[in-house]
């Protein structure tokens, strides 16, 4: 009987690891290809908002700065969704809207991300602004503060993403949440919000809420995840690319917000 190599063993095993890595972030994975769109049917639908992207937001393989992790992050959460409840919502079906297609008014809850590359038109904020005031609920995930990693500047900050809600709404203020808000309750407990870290720069991440008349007893109409990357584990979390901990986390994370979202 032949034995394995464990040496071997082990550097197939991280070859394989990259090569995934490989496949998901450039290389083999090739250039952006947006999915046709389902038919609203009454389903829950995972719904990604593309947006007007500004100059440099195009990554590897000409990504746009909205389309990262499509649809493997919103997929694997789909699937967890449908195993912890009855929602039964479309798994593998994801749609992109623009903000400004009167299509997304069908769909309460929208998710954006990398909104510091978000060159947003007066169309778009006046879309948003309209979404919001009728009860859409708005997940924001993915931007980090601008600072020095080692392979360059990384991250834009607040700032572009303030200015551009100000536009949206500039009756509007941000909050910062802690774990006693009941979006962190309606399905999973999270009891505490110092998870999830930033996968390249580190750093503890922040919950912001924006709520109806800023009043915070009233209804959360978006949350915004800075200085992480929610969707991230959940796109990586079938790779081993992150600690299960984490995972386990954002997917709690994920969870609640939807429940929250078609709750309020």
């Amino acid at each position: 009987m032949v034995r394995k190599n464990p040496v071997r063993l082990a550097l197939v095993l991280v070859l394989a690891a990259v090569a995934a890595a490989l496949a998901q972030y450039g290389g083999p994975r090739g250039p952006f290809r947006e999915r046709p769109n389902i038919p609203y049917d009454g389903r829950f639908t995972f719904v990604r908002v593309k947006y007007t992207t500004a100059p440099g937001g195009y990554w590897y393989g000409g990504w746009p700065a909205w389309g990262h992790g499509f649809p493997i992050a919103e997929q694997n959460l789909m699937n967890i969704m449908n195993e912890v409840s009855y929602l039964n919502p479309h798994v593998d079906a994801i749609n992109t809207i623009a903000v400004d297609d009167p299509e997304l008014f069908k769909y309460p809850i929208a998710y954006v991300i990398e909104v510091d590359w978000w060159a947003m038109t007066d169309a778009e904020a006046a879309a948003l602004r309209a979404y919001i005031l009728k009860g859409g609920f708005v997940i924001v995930d993915d931007f980090k503060p601008r600072r020095r990693a080692g392979f360059g500047d990384y991250g834009s900050g607040w700032d572009v993403f303030a200015a551009n809600m100000k536009r949206v709404m500039p009756e509007g203020a941000f909050q910062p949440l802690d774990a006693s808000h009941p979006i962190f309750h309606s399905f999973f407990e999270v009891n505490d919000l110092d998870i999830i870290p930033q996968a390249y720069i580190g750093g503890r991440p922040q919950f912001y809420g924006m709520f109806e008349d800023n009043d915070r007893k009233k209804r959360l109409q978006m949350i915004v995840n800075y200085n992480t990357d929610v969707s991230q584990f959940w796109e990586w979390s079938g790779m081993g690319l992150r600690p299960i901990s984490d995972t386990n986390e954002a997917y709690k994370l994920g969870v609640n917000y939807l429940v929250y979202g078609l709750t309020h």
